[in-house]
């Protein structure tokens, strides 16, 4: 069987169009680098993708940075392990005791966030939900303020999924804290671009990323046209406007119809390349310049190397 006919079997069992699989079954050499603001690697996922097979997909998948969430934390250090060139750890909030709702009410989550910090090993915290209906108010959360302040201590950024109606919420924790770098995960996830800039412009510190912004997840919400695969034009114009606080990631969960399936193993590393395969789609569009600090530039700028 040929390569084309493969890829076109396995982008109709996926829903994938051709050109994506294309893209993301060429030799690594043939990828120009990409930075992922946004890998999980969560204990659901470590009997389907072992620490070695999630770094040979990163290689092969082109990616030279990847900013790593551990669930529990010390799963990112397995992969750093690995790859000790390639591989950020972040302290992720989420283990047993605290999941995206209850990590909010654990005051000792402060102190172990702070003391993965000082180590020395970690280089962020999250990625941590902030999502309406769920969340307590901001402006009354101690755990919340002390993770914010810990980012300013540290200059660590912080990856917060803020998945409010209005980005007013968000605003308020951002200006109160405006030394703590923040990234904006999935750039809001439900609002609108001109709702993105407007925190942009009241948040200097805060970057935005669009991890899950493809055709298969906020797909109610999309960021690119579904034929020509390039920006609509309103977030065209908003990455162009702030081409040093954008990045992109792959954030490999799935499935996606489920909101909490713990009990059942995670294929996400599986997707990572077609999630990646859409973003450097509609990087190529991109003034060259701009395309290197969203796809790259931004990530070890904020980040720094792998130490």
């Amino acid at each position: 069987m040929t390569l084309v006919r493969v890829l076109k079997r396995v982008g109709r069992m996926h829903g994938l169009p051709l050109f994506l699989l294309a893209q993301a079954s060429l030799p690594t050499s043939a990828l120009p680098p990409m930075a992922d603001a946004h890998v999980h690697y969560k204990w659901t996922q470590t009997d389907h993708t072992s620490p070695a097979e999630a770094v040979a997909i990163l290689r092969q998948a082109g990616v030279h940075l990847a900013v790593v969430f551990g669930t529990p934390p010390e799963l990112a250090l397995r992969l750093k392990a690995l790859a000790p060139d390639r591989v950020i750890p972040v302290f992720g909030p989420y283990d047993g005791r605290r999941d995206w709702v209850a990590w909010q009410f654990d005051p000792g989550l402060v102190e172990e966030a702070r003391q993965a910090l000082a180590s020395g090993i970690y280089h962020g915290i999250g990625e941590m939900h902030l999502v309406g209906g769920f969340s307590s108010r901001l402006t009354e959360n101690p755990v919340v303020e002390g993770l914010m302040k810990l980012g300013a201590a540290f200059d660590a950024p912080l990856i917060i999924h803020s998945e409010y109606a209005s980005p007013a919420p968000f605003i308020r924790l951002c200006t109160r804290h405006p030394d703590t770098p923040v990234v904006l995960a999935h750039a809001g996830t439900v609002i609108t671009p001109a709702e993105v800039r407007r925190i942009l412009e009241a948040c200097p510190r805060v970057h935005g990323e669009l991890a899950a912004r493809d055709p298969w997840r906020y797909v109610n919400n999309p960021i690119a046209d579904a034929e020509s695969g390039a920006l609509l034009p309103a977030w065209e114009a908003l990455v162009l406007d702030y081409p040093e606080r954008f990045m992109v990631g792959s954030d490999n969960v799935w499935p996606v119809d489920r909101m909490d399936g713990w009990d059942q193993p995670d294929t996400g590393w599986d997707e990572l390349p077609r999630f990646l395969a859409f973003h450097r789609r509609w990087l190529a569009r991109l003034p060259a310049a701009v395309a290197a600090k969203v796809g790259y530039g931004n990530v070890e700028r904020l980040f720094g190397r792998p130490r």
